[in-house]
């Protein structure tokens, strides 16, 4: 009976991600510019200097092609070596969001913040909705967490240092992008969203495959 109720309260929480996620799309698609985004923005970006903007671009590093890929590869390849070979094969699949983030940046279509409405410290190419960093974030250091708080054979002292780690960049990566100017607040959201919805899957086949 628990084993069902939690299952039942997963498929609503994700219902409700995803419907979200939709409402904020089609929202998005219809106003590009929100006077939201643009106070949100200005708000963060007012207090700024050179050893912030360089932490900033720091913490978006790791979302940054093709360091980006390199990130998923490396690690799935040291949980690999490490005798975690599923887990290292799932954090692969982490690389198929990629195509996910692309597809909807098309669709969408909404075009990145300019140097009229904000201070640019980064400059990027492709669409603004939804952020791929904080997407990639959400998802990549989100299982990252979940494995650490999972695995039983993982020494304590690496498990607090990936966990703090992880929780700590998918924290910053929405100020991050806002900072930089890379993105609108609303577009860190959809990718937060979007993220919580990639981990869903990942999780459940992870979990499925293990318990049988």
């Amino acid at each position: 009976m628990s084993i069902l109720l939690k299952r039942n309260t997963l498929i609503f929480i994700l219902i409700v991600l995803v419907a979200t996620f939709t409402c904020l799309s089609f929202f998005i698609a219809q106003h590009q510019i929100l006077d939201f985004d643009l106070k949100t923005s200005l708000f963060i970006q007012q207090y700024h200097a050179d050893w912030l903007d360089k932490l900033m671009l720091a913490i978006s590093f790791f979302g940054e092609l093709p360091y980006s890929l390199l990130s998923v590869v490396v690690v799935a390849i040291i949980f690999y070596q490490q005798k975690y070979k599923r887990e290292g094969l799932f954090i692969s699949t982490v690389l198929l969001s990629g195509l996910i983030i692309l597809g909807i940046k098309n669709v969408i279509n909404r075009p990145r913040p300019t140097a009229f409405y904000v201070r640019l410290v980064e400059v990027n190419r492709f669409q603004s909705y939804p952020s791929g960093h904080v997407l990639s974030y959400t998802l990549f250091f989100g299982f990252l967490i979940i494995l650490m708080s999972t695995l039983k054979n993982v020494p304590k002292l690496t498990k607090n240092l990936v966990t703090y780690l992880s929780a700590f960049l998918m924290i910053t990566i929405v100020p991050s992008r806002i900072y930089l100017g890379a993105h609108w607040f609303t577009d860190t959201v959809g990718g937060f969203l979007l993220g919580l919805i990639c981990l869903f899957p990942l999780c459940y086949f992870y979990f499925k495959k293990k318990t049988n």
